[in-house]
């Protein structure tokens, strides 16, 4: 009894296994911010300043960016960062910041945005990745923005460290 247990147990996980298998991973070359990337996203091409890499589905988008802080004031670019999204019409429904993290979140018509950044380079700069898909998916993205979120970080191999 106890083996068919662990065989119906092994089956189950055998396809979550697969499935993280399949992520990948970004690390920009100019900041070092690097993130997770789920499988079936598709890199973007190549921005000219070399600063980050979008990644695509037909219905959801991962940017991955880095960018160097001005005034040296992480929560001051978090504040701007939210007020950009706010601009472009994002209704930001969470926000929360420390000193070493920050996360906010918001809704405009269907679509829902996640974005989280840390700081990077020592504190000059600034690490981020900014998710949008569709509100229809959101169980089935949940575990996606909370693996973005653990893997988030800071590689030590940018070259504009």
């Amino acid at each position: 009894m106890m083996r068919q247990i662990l065989l119906a147990l092994c089956l189950a996980l055998a396809p979550v296994a697969a499935v993280a298998a399949d992520w990948g991973r970004y690390v920009n070359e100019r900041f070092g911010v690097a993130v997770d990337v789920p499988p079936g996203f598709a890199p973007g091409e190549q921005p000219a300043n070399g600063d980050g890499l979008s990644f695509a589905t037909p219905t959801a988008k991962l940017s991955v960016f880095g960018s160097l802080l001005f005034a040296r004031d992480f929560e001051a670019e978090v504040r701007q960062r939210i007020a950009w999204a706010e601009a472009e019409g994002w209704a930001i429904t969470y926000q929360a910041s420390t000193p070493s993290w920050a996360s906010w979140s918001g809704q405009r018509g269907s679509r829902i945005l996640y974005a989280r950044a840390e700081p990077i380079c020592g504190g000059d700069a600034i690490g981020a990745f900014e998710f949008t898909y569709s509100s229809a998916d959101r169980a089935a993205f949940d575990p996606v923005v909370n693996r973005l979120v653990r893997s988030l970080g800071d590689s030590g191999q940018g070259w504009q460290c």
